[in-house]
């Protein structure tokens, strides 16, 4: 004979109906998502995708110089972890684009995610690096108009944590003016060109804090 069950409560009730109100972790502060970045061919197939709009796996290889092998594994990992999805056919084609959204963010929480972001960090400057020596030695070549209207900043302050953090927020927002260029040639007028900006903020490892 099966015993009878006890009548749910209203506070039982209540209480399986109520939403999980825990946070879920943010996925931009994943480390294993963000390390899925860490290699240079990602980091040179987003630029590509962010600069020329959609391509396939075979012309990320001519621009390149990798595999079309390689680079389709590279893109279908970008893919897995939400940075790059598929961009409408274009007919036995099929094409890549990036997603624009892609934060990547240390979260104190995750303790594993600063790790994984200095990672990312330290390629992306260096690939930074790569492309300004190029520049400055491609400078004899380049029009004056051009020459005058790029420049390499540095300066140095005094700042609290707030104060460092809305400055990292409006260099984050300083391009946003040209947003849609890439997508959308129409957008672009007459004469420009592509166009990079690399900025950091950060406090100075060798100053000691004012006390």
């Amino acid at each position: 004979m099966e015993r009878p069950q006890p009548a749910d409560t209203a506070a039982d009730r209540a209480s399986a109906d109520a939403p999980d109100r825990t946070p879920a972790p943010r996925p931009d502060s994943d480390p294993a998502r963000i390390r899925a970045l860490a290699h240079p061919l990602r980091l040179r197939l987003l630029d590509l995708l962010d600069a020329d709009g959609d391509l396939t796996a075979t012309q990320c290889a001519a621009l390149t110089g990798e595999s079309v092998a390689s680079c389709s594994f590279h893109l279908h990992t970008l893919a897995r972890h939400g940075y790059v999805e598929a961009a409408p056919p274009r007919g036995r084609e099929r094409p890549w684009r990036s997603v624009r959204e892609r934060p990547s963010r240390y979260d104190p929480e995750r303790p594993g995610s600063l790790r994984a972001v200095a990672e990312v960090a330290r390629l992306t400057v260096d690939k930074e690096a790569d492309r300004l020596h190029r520049w400055l030695d491609a400078s004899p070549r380049e029009a004056d108009e051009w020459l005058l209207a790029s420049g390499l900043h540095s300066s140095a302050f005094w700042a609290t944590s707030d104060e460092l953090r809305a400055l990292s927020a409006e260099l984050e927002r300083l391009t946003d003016r040209f947003a849609g260029r890439s997508d959308d040639p129409d957008l672009r007028p007459p004469g420009a060109r592509h166009a990079r900006f690399f900025g950091v903020v950060s406090v100075d490892p060798d100053a000691e804090p004012d006390r």
